[in-house]
């Protein structure tokens, strides 16, 4: 039983310092950014979003090469390095970037650990509701909200009918608006749709139970590793893209739904949608 947050992180080598990237990053976000962005002006909307986001990359790109100089990195904003140990950092220093602009609180930081292509570790903080998630290989998922540690589970028992689930929308208006259409055909087949606005938020509420589904399209690999490894370890099933191949859907839910789940997306056309968006294009 992990009885700790340091017993939890000690359960591997990399687990501590895959939590201090994701804590000082989440950190500086949190501290740095003024109280009062007015959105309508470039230079202090979108404009300090990315100095922000640049700035957390780095702070964390300077945390991993100061204690392991050979790890590759992957990083959004293009920290991309090639080590010789075997192990590769997928980091994302901060999802949810509109939500942040505006100053909702569901944005956060993700790690992830791949030690020879298989992620092992996987640290998300959403620091403005003050937890973070932490999934490591053949241990578990958990919630860390201060000095308390729970277990994840995702939620059992439900059917298609009363499933709560969640979805992303892209930038581009003509996929937007392809994936309102498929909205459109899943909702009443279900209980509702939430959208949070950050791919790591929906995967940490499914592996909390507080919905039983998420499916978006068009993901990197640096927006799910960690909250995939999550999900998978509190119970759940997640199918993702391959690294680079963003053609494919990210289904994500409980066991009991996700067959039904797949095929009501494949006739609402979602696992075409980029086909249609270029061919709108």
């Amino acid at each position: 039983m992990i009885a700790s947050l340091g017993s939890l992180l000690n359960q591997h080598e990399i687990g501590q310092l895959a939590w201090e990237c994701a804590q000082n990053a989440g950190d500086f976000l949190k501290n740095e950014r003024p109280r009062n962005i007015n959105i309508d002006t470039k230079s202090s909307g979108s404009d300090l979003v990315s100095e922000m986001d640049r700035g957390a990359e780095a702070l964390i790109v300077d945390l991993i090469t100061a204690s392991r100089p050979n790890d590759s990195i992957l990083g959004e904003e293009g920290s991309n390095r090639i080590g010789t140990s075997g192990v590769r950092w997928i980091i994302d220093p901060l999802d949810g970037t509109v939500n942040y602009l505006f100053g909702i609180p569901l944005w956060g930081v993700s790690i992830a650990v791949e030690v020879d292509g298989v992620v092992e570790v996987g640290v998300i903080a959403i620091p403005e509701t003050n937890k973070s998630y932490v999934g490591i290989a053949g241990v578990g998922s958990f919630c860390v909200s201060g000095e308390s540690l729970a277990e994840l589970n995702v939620r059992r028992g439900s059917q298609i009918h009363n499933s709560l689930l969640a979805t992303g929308f892209g930038y581009s208006p003509v996929r937007r608006g392809l994936q309102a259409d498929v909205v459109a055909s899943v909702l009443p087949q279900i209980a509702d749709i939430r959208r949070s606005g950050c791919a790591v938020v929906d995967l940490c509420w499914l592996a909390s139970g507080f919905i039983d589904g998420y499916f978006e399209i068009g993901l990197n690999p640096w927006d799910y590793s960690a909250g995939v490894l999550i999900v998978s370890l509190a119970g759940g099933r997640v199918e993702a893209p391959i690294d680079d191949d963003l053609g494919n859907l990210l289904i994500s839910s409980t066991p009991e739904i996700f067959e039904e789940l797949n095929q009501i997306l494949i006739a609402a056309g979602a696992h075409d949608l980029l086909i249609k968006e270029s061919q709108i294009l």
